[in-house]
């Protein structure tokens, strides 16, 4: 009775489909342990992504499916998570402190890259991961405003290396925090990477689970270089709808699988335009653009974003959609982003780090 009671709970915890994963616990090598305790079952679930603000509504789930099998009996369900370190592109080393780089990019700009990114990052740290959020793109710096940091300087301790800012709980460096705001950046490509070679290994990130890179539009030497450079872990394509940055979008998600780096996935932001009168909405760019390219590509459509006055105004004002409204459906929409993303690079080889076992008990 009591092998039957453990033994049905992890089957029936292990085939429960977790939407972020998008797959079975077990197949996800999600569960952790079952055992019986006191009279009680006890599954144990452990994660490879944060989910703080989604644990409750998780473990009551899970809570449901035992309970409605008779033969389980009396259950508790404990989930929990914990963020590998996972490999990245050949020949290069992860940085110290840093489990994982994730790279947002686009074909071109103009289609919300830079939104996209601070709000993948403070979504990860809304759900109790340590994130950092590094602005790459040198030429147009809007990260410090973005993060209400406009104005502000990083100082160094010790002489050598920066000090990150830290806003909304995200440690934060830019070359705008070492430059007048309206001071335009006429580097070329060499003097660019060099300074973004500096950002990265100079500032003082601590440990962090997470470090967002805000990479500059385009496919151009300097995007290739920082691929080759920078140890990253997955990255994140942008692109709207409409077939013009679709193009750009897929020379984008190529060049990533030039240099070996994984593509986690597509946002496809302003898929549809939310009136701020009647709340009518409108595909204006075209409509199932990313979602075609992720099939095509065999990549997870992560988010389909719309654009709204709201997140405009958010980020111009230096509190993001994920920060100013967290619980509204475009906070809501972002934060599910970000556990997608994470929960697709929780997939991917680990490095040097194996994923839990399960063990069944009896006790």
């Amino acid at each position: 009775m009591t092998d039957e009671r453990t033994r049905t709970a992890g089957l029936l915890v292990g085939n429960y489909v977790e939407p972020h994963l998008g797959m079975p616990l077990v197949a996800a090598k999600a569960v952790k342990s079952v055992r019986l305790e006191g009279g009680e079952v006890r599954v144990e679930v452990e994660l490879g992504f944060p989910l703080a603000r989604g644990r409750a509504g998780l473990e009551a789930a899970l809570q449901g499916v035992l309970a409605a099998d008779p033969a389980v009996g009396p259950a508790r369900v404990t989930v929990g998570w914990r963020v590998a370190s996972h490999a990245v592109q050949g020949g290069l080393q992860p940085l110290p402190g840093i489990g994982n780089v994730l790279a947002v990019a686009s074909g071109k700009g103009g289609v919300g890259k830079s939104t996209t990114a601070v709000n993948l990052a403070l979504g990860l740290a809304l759900d109790g991961a340590r994130v950092g959020l590094l602005d790459a793109d040198i030429y147009g710096p809007s990260q410090p405003r973005m993060m209400g940091l406009a104005g502000a300087r990083p100082v160094s301790r010790d002489g050598k290396r920066l000090e990150p800012l830290e806003a909304h709980g995200v440690k934060v460096m830019s070359i705008g925090f070492l430059i007048e705001e309206e001071q335009p950046m006429v580097w070329r490509g060499p003097m660019v990477t060099q300074a973004l070679t500096q950002l990265l290994s100079d500032t003082n990130w601590g440990e962090l689970d997470y470090l967002v890179v805000d990479m500059p539009p385009g496919t151009g030497d300097i995007q290739l270089t920082l691929a080759q450079r920078v140890p990253v872990s997955g990255a994140v394509v942008v692109t709207t709808p409409q077939d013009i940055a679709l193009l750009d979008a897929r020379k984008g998600l190529q060049m990533f699988r030039k240099v070996a780096v994984p593509v986690l996935g597509i946002v496809e932001n302003m898929a549809t335009h939310v009136c701020s009168k009647c709340g009518h909405e409108e595909p204006v760019f075209g409509s199932g653009g990313g979602s075609r390219m992720a099939g095509q590509y065999g990549v997870s459509l992560l988010a389909s974003l719309p654009l709204d006055i709201r997140i405009r105004e958010q980020t111009d004002g230096g509190c993001p959609t994920v920060v100013a409204e967290p619980d509204s459906p475009l906070g809501q929409a972002y934060l599910e982003m970000a556990r997608r993303t994470a929960a697709r690079l929780s997939l991917a080889a680990s490095a040097g780090s194996t994923a839990p076992k399960i063990t069944v008990e009896d006790t």
